[in-house]
């Protein structure tokens, strides 16, 4: 798909805190980048190396997308499959669940169930379903938005160029946004995705200095909606005129 693909193995190596050897436990598939761009990296552990199985199961070209199925048959197998391809300006690898064995299938499994609700309820062809922008919703990488204009919300709710965030990558700046139930997670550097108030209390009990990691408490799963322009450095930005409700790929 015009892509460069570089293996890596990974070997165990000596860390000084703990004063013991660390073994990379599975493999990865990232994007990396060096002087000539961007390129594929599947790394594996030097004792998983005879173990690991990386299979192409379908490739589209002018789409610039394949579907890679790694098989691990180790005393723990394992089969994982992975969409990579270019989306907008740059690469992209996102983990795929259940069973695909096609491009269009993984497509398919990506898109939550509320999109594939929408993309039925408004009679998207074939064709257009995979777009990023349709009659079902508007897409930006991983985040769809669903039409809503029904909606209304207090103008007291509304947050501010609020971020969309999915674990410890760059966020998606959102003009407005209005964020419904949910669960109270505590924040920081070290769990960007966040942890319950019992956890973050055991934390604090536990590691000495936890209470100056720079811990901010945000809302976790909420019923999300957004308004206004939404903006990220991989992706046009995108102008929403009324609200859409924001559901993540799965």
């Amino acid at each position: 798909m015009g892509a460069r693909l570089k293996v890596r193995e990974i070997a165990s190596r000596w860390q000084m805190g703990s004063r013991k050897w660390i073994d990379p436990v599975n493999y990865a598939v990232d994007i990396r980048r060096d002087r000539d761009g961007a390129f594929f990296e599947l790394r594996v552990p030097t004792h998983l190396s005879e173990t690991v199985e990386a299979t192409v199961l379908q490739s589209e070209p002018k789409q610039r997308h394949l579907l890679l199925l790694i098989r691990k048959t180790d005393e723990k197998p394992q089969l994982d499959r992975f969409l990579c391809g270019h989306d907008e300006r740059n690469w992209f690898v996102a983990a795929v669940p259940g069973g695909a064995s096609s491009v269009r299938q993984a497509m398919d499994a990506l898109q939550p169930k509320d999109v594939r609700d929408a993309l039925a309820r408004d009679r998207v062809s074939s064709r257009k379903r995979y777009e990023r922008k349709n009659r079902a919703f508007r897409r930006q990488g991983e985040w769809f938005f669903v039409p809503e204009p029904q909606v209304t919300v207090d103008a007291k709710l509304i947050l501010r160029n609020e971020p969309l965030r999915r674990g410890a990558g760059k966020p998606h700046m959102v003009a407005e946004l209005s964020r419904t139930g949910g669960e109270t997670v505590h924040v920081c550097g070290r769990y960007p995705n966040g942890v319950t108030t019992d956890e973050y209390r055991a934390i604090l009990r536990q590691q000495a200095g936890a209470a100056r990691w720079g811990w901010r408490v945000m809302t976790r799963n909420p019923g999300v909606y957004a308004r206004g322009d939404v903006r990220h450095s991989d992706h046009a930005t995108i102008t929403l005129p009324f609200w859409h409700r924001v559901l993540m790929n799965t």
